[in-house]
């Protein structure tokens, strides 16, 4: 797919071909439907989120989160590790997989395998400080996980001790491997 098609599909003022500094092992394994990258952000459950902590050793988390306007959101404590990680300049990168399928080996061990679609996510991290802005991820993540609910109210005090993370996307890739 052309650079200016896709950079035009998912918004974004840059292009598929800036998303890595390496080639892709297996290239033909790359996903490259932004509509297809876009779904899978909407609907997955959990991702995971590795920041690097004080003493350089990377640390992956499981979160709930969402997909907003070409960001990626997660709801957590003021206080943890990952906290203390981006409020250090910790780069961040977020993952998050789709299994399908295993396949079994029958009578070759090594010819086992699974069928997935994955995506990785390497950014900068804040933290939404604004109050409006910080409800609204709130709500729109509330709706997301517990769709049957409406009219949250959230208490000041919760507002309080609840950080919202802000992932900027620098770079991203998409990955199937379907059979």
């Amino acid at each position: 797919m052309p650079c200016t098609i896709w950079c035009r599909a998912m918004h974004l003022t840059w292009c598929m071909a800036e998303w890595r500094d390496s080639a892709m092992r297996h290239p033909e394994r790359e996903l490259k439907h932004p509509e297809t990258i876009r779904a899978i952000l909407e609907r997955s459950e959990v991702g995971r989120m590795a920041t690097v902590d004080r003493k350089g050793i990377p640390v992956i988390k499981p979160v709930n989160f969402l997909y907003l306007d070409e960001k990626i959101y997660i709801h957590s404590s003021k206080k943890g590790e990952k906290v203390e990680d981006i409020r250090r300049g910790s780069p961040v990168c977020f993952e998050v997989d789709e299994p399908i399928a295993y396949r079994a080996a029958g009578e070759m061990g090594c010819k086992a395998g699974y069928y997935y679609r994955s995506i990785i996510i390497k950014g900068e991290a804040s933290f939404v400080e604004e109050r409006r802005k910080k409800i609204r991820i709130l709500e729109t993540m509330m709706e997301k996980y517990q769709p049957e609910g409406s009219d949250w109210e959230f208490e000041e005090e919760v507002l309080k001790k609840t950080a919202v993370i802000e992932i900027q996307i620098k770079e991203m890739t998409g990955k199937e491997n379907l059979g």
